[in-house]
């Protein structure tokens, strides 16, 4: 049974208030025989799923997020907790670039928790961000792994509105990830960029490109073959560099635009997925609107 639960003390604490919004979004993902179901979903405030859809048969359960103010303003607090049971595939994305708006002083927050038990698959893949001038924000994303489980997530944060010349000139967004498997850490990486500060041009931080991005791929299957893999695809603009660590394939690019750095994610999520989840890549046709 898909339970959809709204507490009204919650949903309460939801209202738009002086100090901003707040939400919270948890859905727990099941197998139930050859199907992945979202087995239960509750929320509270702006911050919702459509239904679940599954364009490439019953075995993954595709799942479009959606905050419809579109962005995250200061005083903004959203939760994001995802559990994926034994054996489910779930994929998850967005509908369009998130948003990072200008604040006048107050900080927003969007933390987000993911669970996959042992033999399941979570496909963490939002579209980019963008971070206004100006703003205010703390990005977290925590996932815990249990035995062979699978977790492939993508963030791509574009500094300042470029299409109409905008630079991050001021404001700071902290970034934090953490990944684990069985109570091991795989990968620890806390950063701060600043507008304005030297990092932005420099040669060890974002190189004076506006859009930076990290792909992830968390599995026991990740190996050598898999790294030449990823060698062999180039990005097309920007910069790339792909890295193995054990149990984990991490790729970083740097460019002056969304969309290349988008196509080479995909490019190499392509070629990783029927190797650590058994399936060949099927693109969200909400990528495509």
């Amino acid at each position: 049974m898909n339970a959809v639960i709204e507490h009204p003390n919650l949903l309460a604490q939801g209202s738009s208030v002086a100090d901003g919004w707040r939400a919270a979004l948890r859905l727990a993902y099941e197998r139930r025989g050859m199907r992945s179901v979202l087995a239960e979903r509750f929320h509270c405030g702006p911050l919702v799923v459509q239904r679940p859809l599954y364009p490439e048969g019953e075995g993954v359960c595709h799942t479009i997020l959606v905050h419809p103010p579109a962005g995250i303003a200061g005083g903004d607090r959203l939760r994001v907790e995802v559990s994926v049971g034994a054996g489910a595939h779930a994929l998850l994305t967005t509908p369009g670039a998130g948003k990072w708006y200008r604040s006048a002083g107050a900080r927003g927050e969007l933390v987000q928790r993911i669970e996959v038990a042992d033999g399941g698959v979570c496909e963490w893949l939002p579209q980019e961000s963008i971070v206004f001038d100006g703003a205010l924000g703390d990005l977290a994303i925590e996932v815990r792994l249990r035995g062979d489980a699978c977790f492939v997530g993508s963030e791509m944060l574009c500094f300042g509105r470029t299409g109409s010349g905008e630079r991050f000139t001021r404001g700071e967004l902290t970034m934090h990830t953490r990944i684990e498997r069985d109570g091991r850490p795989l990968w620890l990486e806390r950063g701060v960029v600043e507008g304005g500060e030297a990092l932005l041009g420099s040669k060890v931080g974002l190189q004076g490109w506006p859009v930076s991005g990290t792909l992830l791929v968390a599995s026991l299957r990740c190996d050598a073959a898999l790294l030449e893999a990823w060698r062999g695809v180039a990005p097309v603009a920007g910069v790339g560099a792909v890295t193995l660590l054990p149990g984990l394939l991490v790729a970083r690019w740097l460019g002056p635009a969304c969309e290349p750095g988008r196509a080479w994610f995909a490019r190499l999520w392509a070629a990783a997925r029927p190797v650590v989840a058994g399936r060949e890549a099927q693109v969200p046709r909400i990528w495509n609107t």
